[in-house]
């Protein structure tokens, strides 16, 4: 009877259903319907906050609450009142921005609460804004023509600080007075800032910490001046700009950091000794919860060796572990000291990433998860249970589950049950989750459970239902369809695949072959996608994509093919998925096109100067060439050009160029400080010096990501209808 009734929908549903258009897909309000981000427990455990963007403005934020007890959900800052006009970014903010994949958002990007539940923090237009819940009003705690970054309150709540100018400062909120810190922040030297490859490749986005007691401030003093100056072209719509950047080129000096220990009441620094060897990477830093001693982990400049190390004040060290490797070691943030003086640890040296219980002292007392799975990462710890709970990839690696583990029996059981990818925000005392779930078919839905799994309440209904913006296209979607092919080395090569609208099984159909391709990245999900493959599909595509060897969550086998020879086990795993394509009765298989941005730019090119299986390649933000990319993300996989010539010469595509037999775009952000711009330049001149014929669109003053509603219609434009007129027409 249900089956018949969901017939009978569809049906009725039919005659009003509409394809997707480029312009709806980018246009407000989001097709993915309501949805929260950087969702939050308030520190009392009463309210669930986040950000939500406008109606009429899907990219811009305001800060919203969901009140548990009385199951209301209000608007508790609108960005557009602090600032009707929009909001002016310093240079160094857009790159913050830009580092954290938020360079398209605006209005309220971030916020913090203070540790007593009374008052949110958050930053805007270069300004700082406290929100008071009891008075429901929002003071301005700064007003300087500067611009204030990375702002938080200290843990006790006395002051809230930030940077300034390349210094950090505190605004005393007993007194409302602003206070700077440090002094010798100016010109290549920046305190409690994160350098370029921490923000970018590290995860790491600030260079301070507070101790616990509100007495002490660990940060990191970055001396950019051994990093050698790029001149960079930002060529915009109406100016070109000449930007001196300092950006660390593959096998050439990194900046030099130090570690030190402000005391604020003495207003003095204790600089840590972290060793001779300055060529090093500070990676992590971490109070323990007393406050009276530091962790750091320091990686070496090939990422073979990580030591996790402590502190006390007087700046004594110790190292309490040292993870080693052959190829590289994954950064994590899955360090978590306790109350019984020990603490938990993960490491891949097992060949998956588990975790690890030790002393504080540096003794291993037992490893408490073991498998061929990985765990994502702690979302919280009941200390006084025992109780840790984790996401892992235990059961399928194509999903997300919240676990509990169990540290007397070491008993692991699987607390969310619903097929598809729960990410997951705890709250402080882990008595209570936020489940953020969806899958290829559902958009994220969000909802409110105790630890056991049992639901409380739904924070926010996203069921596409007639109100929902996805509605008028639902009888337009596609099903994915998950499967599994075999590499050359005979690991497990997960993929997914849509059939095109209308499928009929006795005709051909052209290919849109969607690559990422790069380590920490995984495409193939059970998880709310983009909606551009369902375009793709309703324009008569078959979409595919396939994770190769390299890509995130699979363990250490899996990942370290790639090692000193990007690009290479890559293409040869995505041409298995080329192979599985053309044993399909319904592909076509002399119209198979390929397409990916960034490290997927990268694939694309190598895809048709490697081989002759696609019929036409979109590199968009290509890395031709890893020897202009930067030392952290390119020495963990590659090594550096001088210990690693031939496979730099072997990863660069300008010598295969002459290859190319595939209709080729190019697509760049004439300002990209990540993917240098040098990178497609250097492309052009080889293909035009082997006589290769190619189209290419460039974007004015665009970044990396291209961002923007309307670079991002023009971008999927450009790219679709490339597809439609090489494939279809």
């Amino acid at each position: 009877m249900k089956t018949l009734i969901l017939t009978t929908l569809f049906i009725m549903n039919s005659s009003f259903a509409k394809d997707l258009t480029i312009d709806r897909i980018f246009s407000s309000p989001s097709l993915a319907g309501t949805v929260m981000r950087s969702v939050k427990f308030s520190p009392t455990g009463e309210r669930v906050t986040f950000l939500q963007g406008k109606a009429e403005n899907k990219d811009q934020f305001d800060l919203w609450e969901y009140h548990i007890g009385s199951g209301k959900k209000q608007l508790l800052v609108d960005s557009k009142v602090l600032l009707p006009n929009g909001e002016e970014l310093s240079a160094e903010e857009k790159a913050r921005r830009e580092r954290q994949r938020t360079a398209s958002f605006s209005g309220i990007v971030e916020y913090s609460w203070a540790k007593d539940g009374t008052q949110i923090l958050f930053p805007l237009s270069g300004n700082l804004f406290v929100y008071y819940l009891e008075t429901a009003k929002v003071i301005q705690l700064t007003d300087s023509k500067d611009f204030d970054t990375d702002a938080r309150f200290s843990p006790k709540g006395k002051y809230v600080s930030f940077i300034r100018q390349q210094n950090i400062y505190v605004v005393n909120l007993a007194k409302n007075k602003v206070k700077q810190l440090t002094f010798d922040g100016k010109g290549v030297i920046k305190n409690g800032m994160a350098e370029f490859v921490a923000q970018e490749e590290m995860d790491r986005d600030t260079g301070y910490w507070w101790s616990a007691d509100d007495k002490k401030i660990a940060y990191v003093q970055v001396d950019e001046s051994p990093v050698a100056i790029t001149q960079r072209y930002e060529i915009n719509a109406e100016n070109i700009e000449i930007v001196n950047q300092r950006y660390p080129y593959t096998g050439e000096p990194n900046v030099k950091v130090k570690l030190g220990i402000l005391n604020l009441k003495k207003k003095k620094t204790k600089w840590i000794d972290l060793g001779e060897n300055q060529d090093i990477y500070l990676t992590r830093v971490q109070w323990l919860p007393s406050g009276k001693k530091l962790s750091y982990q320091i990686m070496s400049r090939n990422q073979q060796r990580l030591d996790l190390n402590v502190t006390n004040l007087k700046g004594k060290s110790k190292t309490l572990i040292t993870e080693t490797s052959d190829t590289w070691l994954n950064l994590h943030d899955d360090l978590h000291f306790l109350k019984d003086k020990s603490f938990i640890w993960a490491s891949e040296r097992d060949g998956f990433k588990h975790l690890y219980h030790y002393s504080n002292q540096g003794e291993l007392l037992k490893q408490l998860t073991n498998g061929d799975w990985i765990v994502d990462g702690i979302k919280g710890i009941d200390e006084d249970k025992g109780l840790v709970y984790f996401t892992a990839s235990k059961e399928s690696a194509t999903e997300e589950h919240l676990y509990v583990l169990n540290l007397n029996t070491a008993e692991i059981n699987k607390i969310t049950q619903k097929s598809g990818w729960h990410s997951i925000a705890m709250d402080n005392t882990a008595q209570f989750y936020i489940d953020d779930w969806s899958t290829r078919d559902q958009p994220p839905h969000t909802t409110l459970h105790k630890v056991s799994g049992k639901e409380l309440t739904v924070l926010n209904d996203n069921t596409i239902n007639k109100s929902h913006p996805y509605y008028p296209y639902l009888s337009s979607h596609q099903k994915t369809e998950f499967g599994t092919l075999t590499s050359q080395d005979g690991q497990k090569l997960h993929y997914r695949i849509i059939k095109p609208k209308n499928f009929d099984a006795n005709k051909k159909y052209p290919v849109f072959f969607y690559t990422y391709g790069g380590p920490h990245a995984q495409v193939v999900t059970n998880s709310w996608g983009r909606s551009i493959d369902q375009y793709m599909a309703q324009k008569g595509f078959v979409v595919f994509a396939l994770d190769n060897r390299g890509s995130a969550r699979r363990g250490v086998k899996f990942e370290s093919p790639i090692y000193k020879q990007m690009g290479t086990p890559e293409i040869a795993d995505q041409l298995v998925g080329v192979d599985y394509l053309k044993s399909l009765s319904y592909v076509d298989n002399a119209k198979i096109g390929i397409f990916g941005w960034s490290y997927g730019g990268f694939m694309t090119l190598k895809a048709v100067t490697k081989t002759d299986a696609f019929a036409i390649g979109v590199s968009g933000a290509p890395v031709a060439d890893f020897k202009l990319y930067d030392t952290f993300y390119t020495e963990r996989y590659m090594s550096t050009p001088q210990l690693n010539a031939q496979g730099y010469k072997t990863t660069a595509v300008f010598d295969d160029v002459g290859n190319i037999k595939a209709k080729l775009l190019v697509m760049h952000g004439m300002a990209d400080d990540n993917v240098l711009f040098t990178n497609s330049t250097k492309l052009f001149k080889a293909m035009q010096d082997a006589g290769v014929l190619y189209d290419s669109v460039i974007y004015p003053g665009a970044k990396h990501g291209i961002s923007g509603e309307k670079p991002q219609k023009h971008v999927w434009k450009t790219i679709s209808e490339y597809f439609i007129k090489h494939l279809k027409n």
